[in-house]
């Protein structure tokens, strides 16, 4: 294995004789993993701990409380991001990354642990909310400060191969919270769900966060990092010098994330209802199609950041956002109530939303300089989610309450196009090419 005390000191050579440094990829990847373990926790077992938290009688009620709570955690994610991106950016990556994921495990882990609304009232919802603050901003500055530790300690020629490690954990942290909720729904009872298997579900959460902090105590700070640290103390109103010193950069990351959030919320989100409401398809058909489509995109991460090493990151988000643009509509009319016909949608899915996600950290580590790094991902890659991830949800809702389901998919179709063109027109190829 590699050294990984300095991997920012890496020689940018092409021989293949070079090794990757697992422990570290894993280490620095791992938070993101517990972070969208523990948001698909929280979705998946929500109808069962909504009562526990809000008075029981009203079940409607509960359930609008619990997924108020969890809508409300995207609203905080870029506030995460800038706080705990500039302090990645003044502190140092590994720091940021570290208290990025002790609030996502201790969040989880006071969840696991709270009182009911029967013993405490309106506490009960208070600290769940408190609980699902933190770890909204936890997840806002997660994604900032991994991307910019992995962008730095990669070789230039070797980034997208770091990179895919990022989006390979995302993707088996979605299988194996989703094979966890099969799991517990198949051996508890109804009662016994509601009474004390949603905290099992929480506190494997916390225990994954725990693990992962002690695996991060033992990453390097990135060279990168230290010899701009001075450069960036130095720096007043962050933010305000991404937009003026970085303009494109801004717009570059707006885009390709709108279209990113997007395919993330089409894929993983939104058609699993679309499919069992309004195409009448089986339930269990559409989770093995998701499941083979999950593990498709973890399979295909790794080789598409080799891929963009060897060929380029911008012709694989052309192929990415101008395949969604021509297909997302089609793909829809293919849902239908036949598992085959589900595998391919999912799987040509995510495939192709594997082609952007396996270089997404490289991609954004290129557009800033070391000293605004962590601070101009958390800030627009988070507020650009909130956006258009916040209320994809609703607008699914508003667009099928109107008796048109199918706009949806024109909407991401719109999203695909407006990514396309400013890939297209504004962003140069970085492949290979030194961090500034």
């Amino acid at each position: 294995m590699a050294d990984t005390a300095r991997q920012g000191s890496v020689p940018a050579v092409a021989d293949e004789r070079h090794k990757l440094p697992v422990r570290t990829l894993v280490s620095a990847s791992i938070g993101n993993a517990v972070e969208w373990f523990d948001w698909t926790v929280y979705a998946t077992f929500l109808v069962f701990f909504a009562g526990q938290f809000f008075p029981s009688e009203n079940e409607a009620l509960a359930l609008i409380g619990a997924s108020s709570a969890y809508a409300l955690a995207f609203f905080f994610r870029p506030l995460g991001g800038i706080l705990l991106g500039r302090f990645a950016d003044l502190r140092g990556r590994k720091a940021g990354m570290l208290l990025t994921i002790l609030l996502m495990a201790g969040g989880s882990m006071v969840i696991a642990l709270l009182p009911t609304y029967e013993q405490v009232g309106w506490l009960a919802p208070i600290l769940l909310l408190l609980a699902r603050i933190a770890q909204g901003m936890s997840l806002g500055g997660e994604v900032s400060n991994a991307s910019a530790y992995l962008g730095e300690i990669a070789p230039p020629d070797h980034r997208g191969r770091y990179s895919s490690f990022f989006y390979i954990s995302t993707g088996s942290a979605l299988l194996a919270a989703s094979l966890l909720g099969v799991l517990l729904t198949s051996i508890l009872s109804e009662e016994q769900l509601q009474g004390y298997g949603w905290r099992i579900a929480f506190f494997i959460g916390g225990l994954l966060g725990f693990i992962g902090m002690w695996l991060r105590r033992s990453l390097v700070e990135t060279e990168q990092f230290e010899e701009n640290a001075d450069k960036a103390r130095a720096t007043k109103h962050p933010l305000l010098q991404t937009i003026k010193h970085y303009p494109k950069s801004v717009v570059q990351l707006c885009a390709i994330t709108l279209l990113s959030t997007l395919s993330y919320y089409t894929f993983f989100s939104a058609l699993t209802p679309f499919a069992i409401t309004f195409r009448d398809a089986d339930k269990t058909d559409v989770f093995v199609a998701l499941s083979i489509g999950t593990a498709l995109f973890v399979a295909l991460c790794y080789p598409f950041g080799a891929m963009s090493d060897r060929f380029g990151r911008r012709p694989q988000l052309l192929a990415w956002s101008g395949a969604l643009a021509v297909l997302i509509v089609p793909l829809s009319f293919l849902v239908q109530d036949n598992l085959f016909s589900l595998i391919v949608v999912f799987s040509v899915g995510l495939g192709l939303y594997a082609l952007m996600a396996s270089i997404a950290p490289a991609i954004m580590s290129e557009l800033f300089p070391t000293e605004l790094r962590a601070t101009g991902i958390g800030a627009w890659y988070n507020l650009t989610v909130a956006c258009f991830g916040g209320t994809a949800p609703l607008v699914i809702t508003a667009l099928s309450e109107a008796g048109h389901p199918l706009w949806f998919f024109w909407y991401v179709a719109a999203g695909a196009v407006i990514a396309f063109v400013v890939i297209l027109t504004t962003l140069k190829e970085t492949n290979g090419t030194e961090l500034t």
